[in-house]
């Protein structure tokens, strides 16, 4: 067992090719979405193990802990398939756990990391026993929902800006004079991962229209993130659309704020986010790493990938 080296183009290509050798087509990944996994984040502590086979790389694992929070990350984790069942993946595991355990983590999820590879363990892969066996055991489970935009009925028409009340709605793309307005929003409605995300996506240069607001009475009461197979932030193979029509997009996180709940500009949003991808050519659209299932199916979105959310203490 050695250091995996992130920076290490031997080590990130081996990576790539166990991960898509154990995972299969469906769950391939890029060299550029791991790099982009691989490049650090404020407050991540991260470290793998390379496990070898002479010169060979034949397994790796990921792990990370996220500042002073007592849950830590597999991150991803594989072997390759011809030198599965031979206890490597459980010596990965064993590591990853003596590690998080340094960091002060008392408790460790598969997947779900600040740039995650995968939100939860894809079941497609029928892997739980594995996992179980190492100690972990199934909390809930969360979804990818898709539709193919061209077809699905649940999109509306672009809704015309009205007065509620004393208050006028606004839904448009961000620009960077509207940062500093998001950023008090972020922390005020969603303090936590999504405005630590923001402030990520602002630091390193992230295009700030893939975000559309909602704005009322000069202030940002609601968002959604979209990204674009050119030009966004996170890397779109993040997502696993390849079973989906070209182009693609993907939309999330979304929320608004407790003050304006229930008025319906929760739907206002998710129509407007997906007009927005629809209006720029896409056709295959994900809305990843979501409990509400039900919710996206009355905009024509269909579960695509479940995934298991395995936690060990």
């Amino acid at each position: 067992m050695r250091p995996l080296e992130f920076n290490n183009p031997g080590h990130l290509a081996a990576l790539v090719e166990i991960w898509n050798a154990a995972c299969g087509n469906d769950l391939a990944i890029t060299e550029k979405f791991a790099r982009f996994n691989a490049s650090g984040n404020t407050g991540v502590m991260q470290e793998g193990r390379a496990w070898m086979n002479g010169d060979q790389m034949i397994g790796f694992v990921s792990a990370s802990a996220f500042g002073m929070t007592k849950l830590g990350f597999v991150d991803a984790i594989a072997v390759h398939p011809a030198h599965q069942r031979r206890g490597n993946g459980s010596q990965l595991i064993a590591w990853a756990q003596k590690w998080l355990k340094a960091q002060g983590c008392q408790r460790m999820r598969i997947g779900g990391s600040i740039r995650p590879f995968v939100a939860g363990l894809p079941t497609q892969l029928k892997t739980e026993s594995f996992f179980e066996k190492q100690g972990f055991k199934r909390t809930s489970t969360d979804w990818d929902v898709a539709c193919n935009l061209k077809e699905t009925k649940g999109i509306k028409e672009r809704r015309e800006i009205k007065e509620i009340g004393e208050m006028k709605e606004m839904i448009r793309a961000a620009s960077d004079a509207d940062i500093p307005a998001m950023r008090e929003f972020f922390a005020r409605a969603f303090p936590g991962r999504w405005q630590y995300e923001f402030e990520e996506f602002v630091r390193d240069g992230g295009r700030i229209s893939d975000y559309l607001i909602l704005k009322i009475k000069n202030r940002v009461e609601g968002f959604i993130q979209l990204s674009f197979e050119e030009g966004s932030y996170r890397p779109i193979n993040r997502f696993y659309m390849s079973r989906l029509p070209h182009p693609w997009g993907q939309a999330g996180p979304l929320g608004v704020s407790k003050e304006v709940r229930g008025k319906g500009y929760g739907a206002v949003i998710i129509e407007a986010g997906l007009r927005h991808l629809k209006d720029r050519g896409v056709d295959g659209c994900v809305i990843d790493w979501t409990s509400l299932a039900d919710l996206y199916a009355k905009f024509g979105f269909k579960r695509y990938r479940e995934y298991a959310v395995m936690i060990k203490t």
